[in-house]
């Protein structure tokens, strides 16, 4: 089927739904069953979104799924409200490239989960959340979401190695922002988490902290360069690095 078709056959879905709803809020649907035919209509608007995603219109996307929360927030579904958040996250974060927008569905998702005791599906998104508020430079946001997260990971055997992930995060957003605080934020996430200590990434944020201390450039480069061997680093942290390294005096901000 091309994209014309999905999107007629989109259309026709939305309509079916919508008059679900009108048919559910009528006197008569609120006697016989009315709230089943609103849950029909959620499921067929979410049918619809997946067409209109296959059909590549995103905006018509987001505004079936936004039909379906809002009947899922009235029924007290959150779960199912969060999952949509997240899709709708999604389409901002990879088609639209919103990412303000991306990051306002993934809390809202988060919220949801908390109120559902989903801990796990909210840290989840915070973690986007986090990723994201770095990136567009919000590095008290980011430093919160990863001490809140990390918090929740310690008491977690499973969990407690990604604790040393997101105190080094929260360790380079606090870098970038004052270097004492850096020390600081450093010294406190060692005595909350001894393991911490042992780690690779606390010897790399060490050896930045020196390297940044006498404005050494080249110091700061074979640093990275020494851990990028062992454990390659991602995109955000390239990023986040060299963000520390551009306060250097003198640096041309690269990690070359």
């Amino acid at each position: 089927m091309d994209n014309s078709g999905k999107e007629k056959e989109a259309m026709q879905l939305m309509a079916e739904a919508d008059k679900k709803v009108k048919a559910s809020g009528s006197f008569l649907g609120g006697m016989f069953g009315g709230n089943h035919k609103v849950e029909d209509a959620c499921e067929i608007y979410a049918r619809a979104a997946n067409m209109f995603k296959m059909a590549k219109n995103w905006s018509e996307a987001i505004n079936c799924l936004n039909q379906a929360i809002d009947i899922y927030t009235d029924m007290g579904r959150f779960t199912i409200a969060a999952k949509h958040h997240i899709t709708i996250a999604e389409i901002y974060e990879a088609e639209l490239v919103d990412i303000e927008k991306a990051i306002a569905h993934y809390e809202q998702a988060a919220d949801y989960y908390k109120g559902e005791e989903s801990n796990s599906s909210a840290n989840k998104c915070l973690l986007k959340v986090g990723h994201y508020s770095a990136q567009l430079e919000q590095y008290p946001k980011a430093i919160e979401i990863y001490e809140q997260v990390t918090a929740d990971t310690m008491d977690n055997p499973l969990l407690k190695y990604n604790a040393k992930e997101y105190f080094f995060k929260a360790s380079l957003c606090h870098f970038i922002v004052d270097e004492l605080n850096a020390k600081l934020a450093i010294e406190k996430y060692e005595e909350m988490f001894p393991a911490f200590s042992d780690s690779r990434e606390l010897k790399l944020l060490k050896k930045l902290l020196d390297a940044h201390e006498e404005q050494n450039s080249e110091a700061f480069t074979e640093a990275v360069k020494d851990f990028d061997s062992v454990s390659r680093l991602d995109q955000w942290l390239t990023t986040m690095l060299l963000r520390i390294k551009k306060t250097i005096q003198g640096d041309a901000g690269d990690l070359k």
